[in-house]
């Protein structure tokens, strides 16, 4: 899927959203350019050339290139990644059966990094951004509060209960379980995307990383 097609299935799936062929192109080439230089350094005018459009259009649908920023994160994650966690993560995740913790975690593993690739350009903008915008984190925030960290800590509590992973507070097992695995999908696609990986070995071997130090054993 283009770009384009891909904006246009993420922006008009609401009965009361329609953009135009023009904000699609804007918003193609602002996702290209910003996911490959960062919001800082990429400009208006480099975005309106990439588009085909003057770049008194971009601000004629946004009034600034920070509107222009939210314009494609903000709909991501209210419309794309909202769903996306509630529906598959969620549910197909969290709702279901593990007879151990590393098949959770294993789990949890695969599918961040299916979702990782199929959605990197916005993934990479959001990642780049995120620590300098109040309005990218917030959303993000609440989003996991309330969809993800209660089902999160349950599965905790049901694996301490059963004596298989230590008794640390879930909040800490949480950070140290997703810390694991965002320590794998950052260098595989940020900093080493050129770089063979074989992602089935990579995992098993955070699912060993985090397991070893989870059950307590000497």
């Amino acid at each position: 899927m283009s770009d384009q097609e891909w904006i246009k299935e993420l922006i008009n799936d609401t009965e009361d959203t329609v953009i135009s062929e023009k904000q699609q192109k804007i918003l193609a080439a602002a996702i290209d350019t910003f996911s490959e230089k960062g919001f800082a350094a990429s400009s208006t005018s480099e975005i309106a050339k990439k588009a085909g459009v003057a770049e008194g259009t971009i601000f004629r649908h946004y009034k600034t290139k920070k509107e222009l920023l939210l314009a494609i994160v903000t709909p991501t994650m209210a419309k794309f990644a909202a769903p996306f966690f509630i529906k598959t993560f969620a549910k197909e995740v969290f709702e279901k059966e593990y007879e151990h913790y590393e098949d959770f975690l294993r789990m949890i593993a695969k599918n961040r990094l299916e979702f990782v690739k199929k959605h990197f350009s916005v993934l990479k903008i959001f990642i780049q951004e995120i620590a300098f915008h109040d309005e990218l984190r917030e959303p993000y925030q609440k989003l996991f509060n309330e969809h993800v960290y209660g089902k999160f800590k349950k599965i905790i509590e049901h694996f301490q209960e059963k004596g298989e992973i230590i008794d640390l507070p879930p909040e800490t097992i949480i950070r140290m379980s997703a810390s694991s695995i965002i320590g794998y999908i950052l260098p595989r696609f940020i900093l080493f995307p050129n770089q063979e990986w074989d992602d089935d070995k990579e995992i098993e071997h955070i699912v060993e990383f985090v397991m070893y130090g989870l059950s307590g054993k000497r």
